[in-house]
């Protein structure tokens, strides 16, 4: 066999080194940005069409199903959430990896790792679904695709913040379990708590709607 020009030092050498911190930050940016641009560019160019109601009640912003289903917005968020979901599910086998290697012989918090995985994927799911599906083209299919994004979501961040809270009583005792430890523990357990009380509160003010 011909040898080639790069030996396997060469080869295997790291190409780019991405902080995770940059790239959550990165992906967390982008549908926040393009959310942004579609109220702005919704109030500006259709201000009737996008606080319309038939109840004929006064809106002086726009939903999210209205801000995101006119043009050109439709296709800023499709475009935004598109970029965001992929980094969304490789995120997802990821931890379910690390829940995997840190619960291998706590059955329970093993079988809670593969159903916060399986929410995490409904969850980028039905967001991808409600987003190329508006409520202006086929309302059933946005309707569930809704539906699935907010209860997996929900279920989701309980899960973790029960499976971040289990990490805190694990011992580890083998030099090897130590390198698979999260670095500041407790502080991201103290984040997710408050980005799950933040959920809530949400979604608390969103039923309030329908009530």
């Amino acid at each position: 066999m011909l040898q080639g020009p790069y030996s396997n030092l060469d080869r295997d050498r790291l190409l780019i080194r991405l902080p995770f911190k940059s790239f959550s930050v990165g992906t967390f940016l982008l549908p926040v940005t393009g959310f942004i641009a579609c109220i702005f560019i919704s109030l500006w160019y259709h201000y009737e069409e996008a606080t319309y109601t038939h109840c004929k009640v006064s809106n002086y912003l726009p939903s999210i199903s209205s801000a995101i289903s006119g043009a050109p917005e439709r296709y800023i968020w499709s475009g935004c959430i598109g970029l965001h979901s992929a980094p969304r599910y490789l995120v997802a086998f990821a931890y379910f990896s690390f829940y995997r290697s840190r619960f291998a012989d706590r059955l329970p918090e093993l079988l809670l790792s593969g159903l916060a995985l399986l929410c995490s994927l409904a969850e980028n799911t039905g967001l991808v679904m409600l987003t190329y599906v508006s409520s202006t083209e086929t309302y059933s299919v946005h309707k569930y695709g809704f539906i699935t994004f907010i209860g997996s979501s929900l279920v989701h961040m309980l899960i973790t913040c029960w499976l971040w809270y289990s990490t805190q009583e694990i011992v580890l005792v083998t030099q090897d379990v130590k390198h698979c430890a999260p670095v500041g523990g407790s502080q991201t357990l103290k984040k997710k708590k408050k980005k799950a009380r933040l959920f809530l509160l949400f979604l608390w003010l969103f039923l309030l709607q329908w009530l």
